[in-house]
């Protein structure tokens, strides 16, 4: 397995802040996101990277996890080998194979290390003297599948694989999964008999959790967008128009005069749908007024003037 350094992913230092890293993503993201870049496939997998990187670096748990791992990384190998974890008390450890996902939009290093219950080391201990692997039913398994906005918003059907070991070697099958329009983050996505098979009966169930793809532009909560707007004071005072970009495109936007940072303006019906009925959620518009950090001589003048305005 070939280690992934998400830092050099997002081109920040190892001891980067979380409003470093959100940054990095930010810039990176606006350029290589397949709605805007100009050759979508290259785009596509490279957002891929970024999304898995910010991921990863973005949570606090999983960054601190995955610096252990970066610290133990020989860069002389090209298999990266993770440091030995000693079984608890009382347990044993099992040796198993476990299978490789593709299509989900992770790399196997991610769902190795940070899957929900899947993955290379996911349940590598069995308790001493314990039968339960002898039970009919063979064990569940768990990945997780990264869904773009735009996927939640009309749907999608996706390829996943899974590589298993056959006759001394591996087989790699091919399944279409159908994702839902206002499929929701956190949701499972059930593929029966697709988890470990069973000497004893029938076979496991492979469960996909559903995370979101980060969006350049948008933050979720909900149902619900954010997007954040930055203008400049002259347009908070006297309002103006602009367009912000959505889901579907392009729309113009009346700011009105007197406008304050933290202002949201509700774009109604232009977030992510509902399951059923239609319904969809709302886009908010929320204002930052964007302060000039560097003033000409005239400029200076300019605000000299309205300052003393502001007191006449």
């Amino acid at each position: 397995m070939k280690f992934r350094n998400y830092y050099e992913i997002l081109g920040v230092d190892k001891n980067a802040t979380q409003d470093e890293i959100r940054s990095a993503f930010r810039r990176l993201a606006r350029i290589y996101h397949p709605d805007v870049a100009k050759d979508k496939k290259a785009a596509e997998e490279k957002f891929k990277d970024i999304n898995e990187a910010y991921e990863v670096l973005s949570d606090p748990e999983k960054r601190k996890k995955y610096d252990q791992m970066f610290e133990s990384w020989d860069r002389t190998q090209e298999e990266f080998v993770p440091p030995f974890w000693s079984a608890p008390k009382g347990w044993t450890y099992q040796q198993r194979y476990e299978p490789e996902f593709g299509g989900t939009g992770f790399s196997d290093f991610f769902e190795a290390f940070f899957t929900e219950h899947g993955g290379l080391f996911s349940n590598l201990f069995q308790k001493n003297g314990d039968t339960a692997l002898k039970k009919q039913k063979g064990r569940d398994l768990s990945a997780e599948i990264l869904v773009s906005l735009d996927e939640v918003l009309h749907g999608s059907v996706r390829q996943i694989t899974i590589s298993r070991p056959f006759n001394g070697g591996s087989r790699k099958d091919t399944y279409q999964i159908t994702i839902p329009i206002g499929i929701e983050e956190g949701q499972r996505i059930r593929l029966a008999g697709l988890g470990e098979p069973s000497a004893f009966g029938k076979a496991g169930d492979l469960f996909l959790k559903v995370k979101y793809a980060k969006h350049p532009f948008f933050r979720v909560e909900g149902k619900d967008l954010y997007y954040d707007l930055e203008i400049p004071p002259w347009d908070a005072a006297l309002g103006s128009k602009v367009q912000i970009p959505t889901l579907e495109g392009q729309v113009n936007l009346k700011i009105p005069p007197g406008c304050k940072s933290g202002t949201k303006l509700r774009l109604k019906g232009l977030g992510l749908p509902y399951r059923e009925g239609g319904k969809r959620g709302d886009l908010y518009v929320v204002i930052s007024i964007n302060v000039p950090q560097a003033i000409n001589p005239e400029e200076r003048k300019l605000w000299e003037q309205l300052s003393k305005k502001k007191y006449q």
